[in-house]
């Protein structure tokens, strides 16, 4: 298991990706939008969660606000070895 924090300057956006394993977000502060493949997006605020399978493809994730940041706990499970815990997926 590793824990990142996720921070997401005003306009913030992270592309297109996936994970060798799951994970499961928990917003801290502010206001963040969020797409997994085959599904709409949603927005989630302070204190909301979303989980991410294994090998899902996450659309995008973007700070919901032009002028606050925001931040997200990021829990990742997966294997010792998986190898970078963050996959860019082409278009």
């Amino acid at each position: 298991m590793t824990t990142a924090l996720v921070e997401f300057p005003p306009n913030a956006y992270t592309p297109r990706h996936r994970h060798p394993g799951s994970v499961t977000a928990f917003v801290m502060k502010g206001a963040l939008r969020s797409q997994m493949e085959g599904s709409l997006a949603v927005t989630y605020t302070q204190g909301q969660t979303w989980f991410e399978a294994p090998g899902a493809i996450h659309a995008f994730a973007e700070n919901a606000s032009a002028t606050e940041p925001a931040e997200l706990l990021a829990i990742f499970v997966a294997e010792d070895d998986c190898g970078p815990l963050t996959i860019p997926v082409a278009e």
